[in-house]
């Protein structure tokens, strides 16, 4: 545990953790103090001056409260009037040139340049020239947008693409009011985590072309929740609103800080992901290509595996621990055979080390915790001699491919059971929709063994049934997300110490000895 010192913020003591600059220090307790290009992934530059503070009987007696570490006994005044007009100047030189276009920018309701300007200036433009034009709606690539007038020069965007990308292609050019952003001639962005400047902009001057002029951020609802993108199962906002009339619609993720997982970042991928939640979506039950009532299609499937022969059911990596639990027991029931075989959400050589993965898939490590094999040579000796496969969200053409995943679908009767249309829906002789991830909650286990947890993010209008509703109406035993997380503790080896009932927000890691209970 980090080692804690008392200190006086306005001659009110409070305890602090030791050797934290003061703007982390004081914030955890709080107290904030007001900045712009101080953030904690880019380390403090000390170039906006914003965050400067009394220090009482300090020399020197004004410091950038960014380049401060707080230790014992200091006496760091806020409110004295010194202070305030420094604030008051510092917002003043900032808006000397800034438009005042807020009804129109995408980052109304989230900047902190009108936070600010609210609570440390509030008054009129002393300005009697014109300001300094500069350009607009310059594309830098990657999908982020650049309103040069709108910048405050914080440089967070650049510190970026070299501390953290380390591509390096922004750069701050010129001098004076004539200063701005830009990327260097004929180099746009190009790496995997551009729009990660979006986020880390304080103002208006970074948008993206995906999002710009689609919502108000008052609108949206931010929803918690995981990235399903790939293993390594980054923190997000889900941002969503319901329109008059309208179905609840995602418009964006964003990063959610999570110091063990991701940081303060996802990568541009992931975040575009949003996109598979809201379109091609089944939503319709299908039976012999024609629509149906979703009683009927349960039916036709409990007629299927009750008929057959050989019954195998296929999980898919993105299944949540309590869905495959669930599976698992109705495969005993059934007596069929679980496989998890989906080589194709692997794609090799694709991860980078930081945070992309190779698996492209979001539970994969809960297949080892519930003991499911899934190799090619697993599911070769599943279906030898089967008649009907359930695929339970599994997107078994991207494994077999479309070809090979035709053919199999011309010799047995297969039943997809998922989120998405596509070649295993249109093949299926039963399609039955289920609610996707941002409908629903679970646990997920990550690539590096730490077990999570989202929950409901986005409601319909007319909502389909969950997974576990979906195994419950074809004769599974377990009711809800409750019953399946008491089972799991109560059956799995590795989650018999692991309260699932109270797994803390930024996750919880298994331990060695529960990873080596991990089923071979």
């Amino acid at each position: 545990m980090a080692d804690k010192v008392k200190l006086f913020v306005n001659g009110q003591e409070v305890e602090v953790e030791s050797g934290k600059n003061l703007i982390d220090a004081v914030g955890a307790v709080g107290i904030e103090i007001p900045h712009f290009c101080y953030h904690p992934a880019l380390g403090a530059d000390g170039n906006c001056r914003m965050c400067l503070v009394g220090i009482e009987d300090g020399r020197p007696p004004i410091v950038p409260a960014c380049k401060t570490r707080a230790t014992e006994g200091l006496k760091v005044q806020l409110d004295i009037e010194q202070i305030k007009k420094i604030q008051h100047d510092i917002m003043e030189l900032e808006l000397i040139n800034h438009p005042i276009d807020c009804p129109i920018c995408d980052q109304a309701g989230e900047c902190k340049l009108q936070d600010y300007y609210m609570k440390y200036d509030g008054q009129k433009s002393r300005m009697t020239v014109k300001p300094v034009l500069k350009s607009k709606k310059l594309d830098f690539g990657c999908g982020v947008i650049h309103d040069q007038e709108r910048c405050i020069l914080c440089a967070r965007c650049v510190r970026f693409t070299r501390l953290i990308t380390k591509t390096g292609e922004l750069g701050i050019v010129n001098r004076s009011d004539s200063a701005c952003v830009n990327i260097f001639p004929g180099r746009p962005l190009a790496n995997r985590y551009a729009l990660n400047v979006v986020d880390l902009c304080p103002v208006g001057a970074m948008t993206s072309k995906d999002f710009r002029f689609r919502q108000r951020a008052w609108f949206l609802t931010k929803s918690k929740s995981i990235c399903q993108g790939c293993s390594k199962g980054c923190n997000i906002f889900i941002d969503h609103n319901r329109e008059k009339y309208k179905d609840d619609i995602i418009y964006r993720y964003r990063p959610r800080f999570n110091e063990t997982v991701n940081g303060y970042f996802i990568c541009d991928e992931g975040r575009m992901t949003y996109k598979l939640e809201n379109d091609n979506r089944l939503l319709k039950a299908v039976v012999s290509g024609k629509e149906t009532g979703v009683n009927e299609a349960v039916e036709a499937v409990r007629r299927l595996v009750s008929g057959a022969k050989k019954v195998v059911f296929l999980v898919s990596p993105n299944n949540t621990l309590e869905q495959l639990y669930a599976v698992q027991q109705l495969a005993a029931a059934c007596k069929a055979q679980i496989c998890g075989f989906s080589d194709g959400y692997i794609k090799q050589g694709d991860g980078d080390g930081f945070l992309i993965q190779d698996d492209k898939s979001a539970n994969r490590a809960s297949f080892a915790v519930l003991g499911i094999e899934s190799s090619k040579e697993s599911f070769n000796t599943a279906m030898n001699g089967a008649d009907v496969v359930v695929s339970f969200n599994n997107d078994l053409a991207r494994s077999l491919g479309e070809d090979g995943f035709n053919q199999l679908a011309e010799k047995i009767q297969f039943v997809y059971i998922g989120t998405s249309l596509g070649p295993c829906a249109e093949k299926a002789a039963v399609a039955l929709p289920v609610a996707s991830y941002s409908e629903d909650c679970g646990t997920l286990i990550n690539v590096d063994h730490l077990l999570q947890q989202y929950e409901v993010a986005v409601v319909k209008n007319n909502p389909v049934a969950t997974l576990l509703q979906v195994v419950k109406q074809l004769g599974g035993e377990i009711q809800d997300v409750k019953e399946a997380r008491a089972g799991l503790m109560k059956s799995v080896p590795a989650l018999k110490d692991i309260n699932l009932e109270q797994v803390p927000g930024e996750g919880r890691a298994l331990t060695d000895s529960e990873v080596a209970n991990v089923a071979a």
